[in-house]
């Protein structure tokens, strides 16, 4: 089953003041999630095989250090948003989507886990919270009261067969509040799941501080109910020469005589870390995540992986304690650029580079490696969860 994560991102955000849209906005002092859609992107990426964002034609440049994400420009309303962001993703084999948010940045997993388990019957699902207040009628004076059974707060992520909410947006004119009114105008069911209050959207300025001290209060829970988590993991990994004039190694264009050759771009050492991450997390390897056989992988470059790794551990409560990446070859020579490399990874990786270590080592002209036949690479990585 694969599932998408679609981010409304395109809105304004003018009742949240400041210079910026709220989405681009900083909240929270993580290095790994300075701004709002990177608290929104990070909730979801356990759960999904691939996520777009639906953004402002004047937010490009807010775009460019999104991460293994899908950037496209929404329209001129929600659902036209919408509408641009399934358009896109319908080339791809995608089963289920998620539409979310970008302002709903403290999703907690349940909520997101709930309403994919509810896809598993139904072709729409979506989360909420029962109306507790007493609803009143008027403007200046009550004019009224409404019965507040069976109302619902809606939230999101809601959630739909791909091609079910795909042809119901195709179809949809005008406007409407949320998926949930279109998916119901082409008579789609939609299935009410539990909702939490931490999945408010940010909309006025006084929201940010609201947010903040969510943030804020899971930190503590977090330090006061979770030993500290150590993991280890191991990575391997061999690619063979051949014609070109230069490799890929960390990151970093080394020129040479030979290339490697591989599905990707071949970069050895950071193939070795990403298993390492993997390993540790106890989550397979770069196949699983990323199968050769899938060619949109084809010539990928290494650093969507590794970013996917780290990603992965951060979402999970980890972060890198150190790596150790080996190389084993006996051309080209490491040395004059091990600095280099260790600098990209560790850009890659959010972290100092004092956490990083890349260093190599020949095998005294002896198998694969002595013949000059191709290079293999060692790593290990810790991870820790405070």
């Amino acid at each position: 089953m694969t599932i998408a994560a679609l981010i409304v991102a395109a809105g304004r955000g003018t009742r949240a003041g400041g210079s910026l849209p709220k989405q681009w906005r900083s909240l929270g002092d993580d290095p790994a999630c300075p701004r709002v859609i990177d608290h929104t992107i990070h909730a979801l990426r356990p759960f999904v095989d691939t996520i777009l964002v639906v953004h402002h034609t004047d937010d490009l440049k807010h775009t460019a250090n999104l991460h293994d994400v899908t950037c496209v420009e929404g329209g001129d309303s929600r659902s036209a948003s919408v509408k641009a962001g399934l358009a896109a993703l319908s080339d791809r084999d995608i089963q289920q989507v998620l539409i979310h948010d970008a302002a709903r940045a403290l999703v907690p997993a349940q909520v997101i886990q709930d309403v994919i388990a509810a896809l598993a019957h139904s072709n729409g699902a979506a989360p909420a919270l029962p109306v507790t207040d007493a609803l009143w009628r008027g403007t200046d004076t009550v004019d009224g009261t409404q019965d507040r059974t069976d109302l619902w707060r809606a939230q999101t992520p809601q959630g739909f067969d791909f091609k079910s909410i795909l042809r119901a947006h195709t179809d949809f004119t005008g406007s409407a509040a949320d998926d949930v009114e279109v998916a119901r105008a082409a008579q789609i069911t939609v299935a009410i799941t539990t909702g939490h209050e931490d999945n408010f959207k940010i909309t006025h300025a006084d929201d940010f501080f609201r947010a903040e001290r969510i943030l804020a209060q899971r930190t503590q829970l977090q330090k006061d109910t979770s030993p500290m988590d150590i993991r280890l993991g191991n990575g391997y990994d061999v690619h063979r020469f051949g014609a070109g004039d230069h490799v890929w190694i960390c990151g970093v264009k080394v020129p040479h005589t030979r290339t490697l050759q591989g599905h990707s771009d071949a970069d050895v050492g950071m193939h070795a870390l990403t298993d390492a991450i993997y390993g540790a997390l106890a989550m397979g390897d770069i196949g699983q995540h990323f199968p050769p056989s899938d060619m949109k992988w084809k010539g990928a470059a290494s650093d969507i992986f590794l970013r996917h790794a780290i990603d992965l551990a951060r979402s999970k409560g980890y972060d890198l304690g150190n790596c150790d990446v080996t190389l084993v070859c006996e051309h080209p020579k490491i040395g004059p650029h091990a600095d280099a490399m260790r600098q990209t990874l560790a850009d890659i990786m959010s972290v100092d580079i004092a956490r990083v270590s890349v260093k190599a080592t020949t095998s005294e002209r002896l198998g694969f490696t002595g013949r000059e036949e191709g290079i293999a690479s060692l790593a290990t990585a810790t991870l820790i969860k405070p």
